[in-house]
C-alpha cells in the first residue's frame, strides 16, 4: 500500500511540473491527462490494495 501513495506522490509532483509546458504549448495536453488517469489509478490501487491487505485507511480531517 505504502508503494503506491509513494508512486501517486511522484506523478503528482511530474503533474505539477508539466502544466506550465502545457499551458505554454511546450507538451501535448494528452500528456497532462495521461498523469490525471495515472494518479487516479495509483489512488484506486492504494485503496484496494489497504483493502486486500486488511490495512485501517486514515481518514484526512482538514483543521479549522
Amino acid at each position: 500500500m505504502e508503494r503506491e501513495h509513494i508512486a501517486r506522490n511522484m506523478a503528482r509532483f511530474a503533474e505539477r511540473r508539466v502544466v506550465p509546458l502545457i499551458v505554454n504549448n511546450l507538451a501535448d495536453a494528452n500528456v497532462g491527462k495521461y498523469l490525471t488517469r495515472l494518479i487516479d489509478y495509483l489512488f484506486a490501487a492504494a485503496r484496494y490494495a489497504a483493502k486486500f491487505e486488511e490495512k485501517p485507511e486514515g481518514v484526512y480531517k482538514k483543521p479549522q
